[in-house]
């Protein structure tokens, strides 16, 4: 008798659970178009792919990953942001959180339009490292999070394929120098502290080649 009410305890709150998960609002990307027209297009373009370097392509990037990003930039309650970004900051700053989660939407909708690598003769060293790592410098594949062909994991590792080489590059030697600190556990800092400079731009080239 107790165990069939624990069972019958366990599937209510499997029940309501899965209720209130229903019940949340979902992201609508046809709303966060219009952010993207509005807030974002000057950088990142209205589908997501800049043409400047300087800014990442958000085309096809996961939902949660950018996100994920939009809130690290975003200042909450006074505190700093975990991403210290002075034009991210000042547009994150009017998005509210359902506005984020619509925008993030719309760009993972999005056709990339890659980028391309241009100095093959880094492509040797940058293959090496994403897809085995570098034993001696206790550097491990790139390819374990970010996947064999650059897709990421969704929330946690963003998608690398095709994105600009530049931005790759500046982005690593921002966590190598530690002026970006928002990887968990310290993992990217960790890595990055342990790449060259030309380590870098051979695996930010072989990613931007990646399909």
């Amino acid at each position: 008798m107790i165990r069939t009410m624990a069972l019958a305890a366990l599937l209510v709150a499997g029940f309501t659970v899965n209720a209130a998960e229903e019940a949340k609002p979902k992201a609508d990307p046809a709303k966060g178009k219009v952010v993207a027209e509005t807030i974002c297009v000057a950088c990142h373009g209205v589908d997501g792919n800049s043409m400047v370097s300087a800014y990442p392509h958000l085309a096809g990037q996961g939902q949660d990953y950018i996100y994920k990003q939009l809130l690290a930039f975003k200042s909450v309650d006074g505190k700093p942001a975990a991403r210290n970004n002075p034009i991210m900051a000042g547009m994150t700053a009017a998005l509210s959180d359902e506005d984020m989660k619509n925008v993030a939407a719309w760009f993972a909708q999005q056709q990339l339009k890659p980028a391309m690598a241009t100095q093959e003769a880094l492509i040797p060293r940058g293959q090496k490292l994403w897809r085995a790592g570098d034993a001696a410098k206790g550097v491990p594949a790139c390819a374990g999070c970010h996947g064999p062909a650059g897709k990421g994991l969704p929330a946690q590792y963003p998608a690398l394929a095709g994105q600009f080489p530049e931005y790759i590059e500046l982005q690593l030697k921002s966590f190598r120098s530690g002026e970006r600190a928002n990887d968990p556990e310290s993992m990217m800092r960790s890595i990055a502290d342990r790449l060259s400079d030309n380590d870098i731009k051979s695996v930010a080239e072989y990613a931007a080649g990646l399909r």
